[in-house]
């Protein structure tokens, strides 16, 4: 039978459903899915057997939430967002009812630091060495890291000359991608075989993107070694969009540059939300905090679920 945790996710991923009809359809109490969404109540199982063949007939499927779907934050300048994006984007599909996994691929370890996790014993690139599994820390309820720090970046010679290199990220979480809803990748800020390893394990990769001319120059090899990827070593990989951070609104340059993106790269899709520069973005980062727990009300914490929200139902 279905659960309250999948009728939830399904109806995030589908914001556009109707949910008094389907309330209607199912025979189930008036506005109990909108106050179950929010967290204001909870379904019984008399409500999910009538709800689980309405829910069928709009799209719903035993499948659709069986495998994680891996998700690459990828941007070979630095500075632009990446690891705040993953912490953030991480929680807040967390608290839209995914279980999540947060993978740092970043020698800086920013990622893993964010969650107090400094010297781990065992990191990823212990685990892409070796036979062991990628070692996963639960951070919170449903809500898990893979982490790394500077060792991994004494070791990415030993990487780059092993055989098979590219592919062993993928290989490591194969097994385990129907424990999770998402799969998160924090990349490092180059192009290298840390990079490619987790494009080659992605279905697909969000780019963050400062609106200014230094973070824009350049974008285009990152665009093409995505293509190349795609088309040499992982044929699904796609680009889930590019997400304009550390914005400024009040500043025409930053306009300027949004409408020239836009316009240049308009083929790819461009998140609607867009991440504007906040104090309290640099607080969290200095508290060592997600959003969500540091400043749950603030915009900057609004401004991330949205984007979370975009993440569940673009196709």
């Amino acid at each position: 039978m279905i659960s309250s945790e999948l009728v939830i996710k399904f109806l995030n991923m589908k914001p556009a459903l109707n949910r008094t009809q389907i309330e209607k359809e199912a025979g189930i109490p008036s506005r109990i899915l909108y106050k179950v969404v929010d967290g204001l109540a909870k379904l019984n199982e008399t409500h999910l057997s009538k709800l689980e063949p309405v829910l069928r007939q709009y799209g719903y499927s035993d499948e659709l939430f069986s495998k994680a779907k891996v998700i690459s934050i990828v941007n070979h300048k630095g500075g632009v967002g990446k690891t705040t994006s993953t912490i953030n984007l991480g929680k807040a599909l967390n608290l839209l009812g995914n279980r999540v996994l947060m993978i740092d691929m970043d020698s800086q370890g920013n990622l893993s630091q964010c969650f107090g996790i400094h010297s781990p014993e065992m990191q990823v690139i212990d685990s892409l060495l070796s036979k062991e599994p990628l070692p996963i820390i639960q951070i919170e309820e449903n809500l898990m890291i893979s982490p790394s720090d500077i060792r991994m970046a004494y070791r990415e010679l030993e990487l780059v000359n092993s055989i098979g290199a590219e592919k062993r990220l993928h290989n490591k979480i194969s097994p385990i991608l129907s424990d999770f809803d998402y799969v998160l990748i924090d990349c490092p800020p180059s192009l290298n075989i840390l990079t490619t390893a987790a494009l080659v394990a992605s279905h697909e990769c969000i780019v963050p993107m400062q609106p200014e001319a230094s973070a824009y120059y350049g974008v285009e090899n990152l665009f093409n070694r995505i293509m190349e990827i795609r088309e040499h070593s992982n044929f699904s990989l796609t680009i889930k969009g590019i997400l304009f951070t550390m914005i400024h609104k009040n500043q025409s340059v930053h306009r300027g540059m949004i409408e020239h993106i836009k316009e240049t790269y308009g083929h790819f899709n461009i998140f609607k939300t867009q991440i504007e520069s906040s104090t309290v973005i640099k607080q969290s980062q200095v508290a060592k905090q997600d959003l969500f727990s540091y400043s749950p009300k603030s915009l900057s914490a609004e401004q991330y679920m949205n984007v979370a929200k975009e993440v569940m139902t673009l196709a």
